[in-house]
C-alpha cells in the first residue's frame, strides 16, 4: 500500500473530549474515528488490526472444536420474557425499538437466549452434545457513560461462544479448554505477560467465575496479583476466606489497576430450563443441557493492547496485529535513483509476501518519522541518498528502538520464513 493513497489522515492532536491514551493514539494516526460518544468507525488501518486479532481469535476457538455462526442483532422480546431479562428495570441496558407494525424488538447485548432457543432443533439427544458455537456479531448496550475509548463502548463486536453438555464433568473438560484457549489468544496479541486469569463472583451456578485481566495504570478494575502463581483475585471477592479456598497468602499479593479482556462463566441449566433445552440421556431420562459461555471483545483488546504496549511517541503493535510488518521510508528530496530503490524494494518485500506501507508521500523527513513512529509497524526502513551510499538500508525496530543496517537480501531474508 502506498502511503499517498491510503484512506486515512494523521492527526497532531486528538479531540479534545478524548482522554483515554487508545483512543487519542488510534483516533491521531487514523486508524478511528469516533462517531458519537461510545461509537467508533473502524478506517482501513484499524480495520487491519481489528481483523487480525479477530483471526487470532478464530482460530484459537476453532483449534477446541469451536464452529462459527451469526446470529441476528434483533432480538425477539419472547424468549428474553421467558427468562426475566427483557425488563429493563432487570437489564438496565438495552436499546429497544419498534417495528412499523408497532411490535417491539430489541437490539441484542448478549446472545445466550436466542442461542438456547435455536439450539432446541438441533440437541434432543445425548449423542448431540457436546456442542461448542460462537460468533463474531455486534452487541449494543446502553451504557450510562461511556468512556476510555475502545474499552467501553455502545456499539462494539464481540467474540460470544456458547458450550452445551451433557454433565458437569463433560462441562468442566469444555471450561478449561477454553481457558487455555484464551491464554493462546493473549500470548499471541502480545500481552501474554501481563494477563491473568482472576477469580470473580461466579454468580448463582458455579462457586467463581473467572475473568481475564490485563494489568495496566488505565484499568478501571482492581484485582490482587499472586505473580508466583500467575493467578489473580477481583476487588469485590478479595476476602480471607476467598484466599484460603484458593490456597493464595495475603502477603503474596499485590494491588494492581487492571482491564478485563475477556471472561468466561459457567451458566448451569439457567437457560436451557426455561427454554426447554433438554436432551434424552441413554437410560431415556430427559435431563438439562448444562451451559457455558465465554466472551471477548477484538476491540477492546486493539485498546488495551495499545494502552499497554504504546510508549511517548505512539503506538506499538506487536508483529502478529500490526496492519503492516514494514514500513517503509522514502526520503528522497526528489532524487529519481532514491525512488527506483524504494519502489524496487517494495516490489521485492510484496513478492516475498511481505505486507509494506511505503511512504512515498512528498513529506519533510522529520514528519516521516513522526508519522512512522505514531502508526507504530514493527519495522521502519529507510531508503535515501545516505543508503544508497551505504549500499544498505536503515532498519529500525519499533519495540525497543534497535537499529540495523540491512542489504535487501538480507533484509527479505531476516523477514521472510524458511521451510
Amino acid at each position: 500500500m502506498r502511503q499517498s493513497l491510503l484512506f486515512t489522515k494523521t492527526r497532531r492532536e486528538a479531540p479534545k473530549d478524548e482522554v483515554a491514551k487508545n483512543a487519542q493514539l488510534l483516533i491521531r494516526g487514523g486508524y478511528i474515528h469516533k462517531e458519537m460518544a461510545g461509537a467508533y468507525n473502524y478506517l482501513p488501518l484499524g480495520l487491519r488490526v481489528f481483523k487480525k486479532i479477530e483471526q487470532i481469535i478464530r482460530e484459537e476457538m476453532n483449534a477446541i472444536g469451536g464452529q462459527e455462526i451469526t446470529l441476528t442483532a434483533l432480538q425477539d422480546p419472547a424468549v428474553w420474557k421467558a427468562t426475566g431479562r427483557w425488563d429493563s428495570a432487570t437489564v438496565d441496558v438495552w436499546f429497544k425499538t419498534q417495528l412499523a407494525s408497532g411490535t417491539e424488538v430489541g437490539l441484542g447485548w448478549t446472545h445466550e437466549e436466542p442461542l438456547t432457543a435455536l439450539m432446541r432443533e438441533h440437541i434432543s439427544s445425548y449423542k448431540d452434545l457436546p456442542r461448542w458455537v460462537y460468533q463474531f456479531q455486534t452487541k449494543f448496550r446502553n451504557e450510562a457513560r461511556a468512556k476510555s475509548g475502545l474499552l467501553r463502548t455502545r456499539e462494539f463486536v464481540m467474540k460470544d461462544m456458547y458450550s452445551f453438555a451433557r454433565t458437569t464433568e463433560e462441562h468442566d473438560t469444555l471450561y478449561e479448554k477454553a481457558k487455555q484457549a484464551y491464554f493462546n489468544v493473549y500470548k499471541r496479541v502480545g500481552i501474554g505477560e501481563k494477563t491473568y486469569i482472576t477469580f470473580a463472583s461466579g454468580g448463582a451456578f458455579s462457586k467463581y467465575s473467572h475473568e481475564f485481566q490485563t494489568e495496566c495504570e488505565a484499568g478501571e478494575d482492581i484485582s490482587y496479583i499472586s505473580d508466583g502463581k500467575r493467578l489473580a483475585v477481583n476487588k469485590e471477592v478479595y476476602t480471607d476466606e476467598v484466599l484460603q479456598d484458593l490456597g493464595l497468602e495475603k502477603g503474596d499479593m499485590r494491588e494492581a489497576k487492571t482491564i478485563e479482556v475477556g471472561n468466561i462463566f459457567s451458566l448451569g441449566t439457567r437457560f436451557s430450563d426455561a427454554l426447554g433445552l433438554n436432551y434424552r440421556a441413554e437410560d431415556g431420562s430427559e435431563k438439562s443441557v448444562i451451559m457455558g459461555c465465554y466472551g471477548i471483545g477484538p476491540g477492546r483488546l486493539m485498546g488495551t493492547i495499545v494502552e499497554v504496549l504504546s510508549d511517548d511517541k505512539g503506538i506499538v503493535w506487536p508483529e502478529s496485529i500490526a496492519p503492516f510488518r514494514v514500513h517503509l521510508v522514502e526520503l528522497g528530496n526528489g532524487n529519481e535513483d532514491v525512488g527506483k530503490e524504494a519502489a524496487e524494494l517494495y516490489r521485492e518485500l510484496t513478492g516475498a509476501g511481505v505486507e509494506v506501507l511505503w511512504d512515498d508521500r512528498d513529506a519533510r523527513a522529520g514528519e516521516k518519522f513522526a508519522d512512522s513512529d505514531l502508526l507504530g509497524l514493527p519495522l521502519r526502513v529507510v531508503v535515501s541518498e545516505k543508503t544508497l551510499a551505504a549500499g544498505s538500508f536503515e532498519c529500525v525496530h519499533r519495540a525497543g528502538g534497535k537499529t540495523e543496517h540491512l542489504s535487501a537480501s538480507e533484509l527479505i531474508n531476516r523477514l521472510t520464513p524458511h521451510v
